[in-house]
């Protein structure tokens, strides 16, 4: 029997296991560390999230990103310089040595609930029981492909976030599906690679981020603050005030959150594809079939104009949507006791669902916490409440 599990080795899992350690808890973590940065983002990427904003978290704060590019000689600098994907991951595995060196690197195959809290089985057949459990999974349980495209299967149509690599298309045609980060990254790395590449977007124009001033002048950082999750009064809101947002009325916030920091590439990736790759935009794609081997879109614009796409392969960089279904390893008598709103858990102000003794924390917690939980960046809040929280428990059954 351990205490608190955890689910899950990304920066949320790593953080919180680092601060229950510092607090002295009984826990076990479970997961790859930073597999979803490791093995489902592209390769040559850079993070769009500001250096400042993208450390895991110790409680005392002593091994930050910038700390660990200062030892190992890696350019850095809290503002207007993008973070490498590369540095990040292996930032993110340092941490998990120093820190949490005891992450059980196995898959978790199925979380029931028992007469004492859970058990929860592992890859290797072990069943370990906890009496909590924290689900600090990664985005990749909730990638989105429109129904459109996900019928033509994955020869032909894959998410952005199965390609880490993306040589093998050298020489083809693929069309990219959607005007977000992820989209306008993997363009800009197919092109480099000697693909041939088509940018298609409901959106009529893609709205990158402008690069800022740094250091920022004083007037416009009073116009529009600098936070952890860009610039504003909005996003500043969001960093400061979780718990505020938390009291907000329920459709105020599942409207906020799935419009504030919507999708919107970075700045240092606009002379990568802008002028090299096509773009096609306005347009929805009203129909996919194959023909020849090939995948043909038919996509009409907002005038009801209509035009096809023919090309090798369907690239949906079209998101992530949490649903609460798609995690598998859930028992259907756990996810059946959760109460869900839109299919994300309904959270208390410590991260607990409606089936006590079981938290959600990151992206799956932000309809109640707002858009800081879809960011590393929301990472310190989250450990910090939820271990503060178990010691209170933990006290208060002693």
């Amino acid at each position: 029997m351990v205490d608190i599990a955890i689910i899950g080795a990304g920066p949320y899992g790593l953080s919180i296991a680092a601060y229950l350690k510092a607090r002295g808890l009984d826990y076990r973590i479970f997961g790859s560390p930073m597999s979803t940065w490791q093995t489902h983002m592209p390769k040559g990427m850079r993070l769009k999230s500001e250096g400042f904003a993208s450390s895991l978290y110790d409680p005392d704060s002593t091994f930050t990103l910038a700390q660990y590019c200062h030892q190992e000689g890696f350019p850095y600098a809290d503002l207007g310089l993008p973070v490498p994907l590369e540095t990040f991951v292996s930032y993110g595995l340092e941490f998990q040595k120093r820190f949490v060196p005891e992450v059980e690197n196995t898959r978790v195959v199925s979380l029931r609930q028992s007469s004492q809290g859970f058990q929860i089985s592992i890859g290797e057949g072990e069943i370990v029981a906890a009496r909590k459990v924290v689900a600090a999974v990664g985005l990749c349980y909730f990638k989105y492909v429109p129904p459109v495209l996900s019928k033509l299967g994955k020869e032909f149509v894959t998410h952005s976030s199965m390609h880490s690599t993306v040589d093998r298309f050298k020489g083809r045609e693929v069309a990219v599906v959607g005007a977000g980060a992820s989209a306008l990254d993997l363009a800009a790395l197919l092109h480099q690679a000697g693909a041939f590449v088509h940018i298609v977007a409901r959106n009529p124009v893609v709205g990158f981020h402008n690069q800022g001033k740094v250091p920022r002048p004083l007037w416009e950082r009073i116009r529009s603050p600098t936070t952890g999750l860009g610039p504003g009064w909005r996003s500043l809101f969001c960093t400061n005030a979780p718990l505020v947002f938390r009291h907000l009325p329920e459709q105020f916030r599942l409207d906020f959150v799935r419009k504030h920091l919507g999708p919107a590439p970075a700045w240092f990736v606009r002379e990568q594809v802008v002028g090299k790759v096509p773009f096609i935009l306005g347009v929805t794609i009203t129909g996919a079939s194959l023909q020849n081997g090939r995948v043909s879109l038919q996509l009409t614009d907002g005038a009801g104009g209509h035009r096809t796409l023919v090309t090798d392969h369907v690239i949906a960089a079209t998101g992530y949507k949490v649903d609460l279904r798609r995690l598998t390893f859930l028992d259907s008598e756990v996810r059946a006791g959760i109460r869900c709103v839109d299919q994300t858990p309904v959270l208390s102000s410590d991260f607990e669902s409606s089936v006590p003794g079981l938290y959600f924390v990151g992206a799956s917690a932000a309809n109640s916490f707002g858009p800081l939980l879809r960011f590393t960046f929301g990472a310190r809040f989250t450990a910090h409440r939820l271990s503060k929280h178990f010691v209170a428990h933990s006290l208060a059954s002693q």
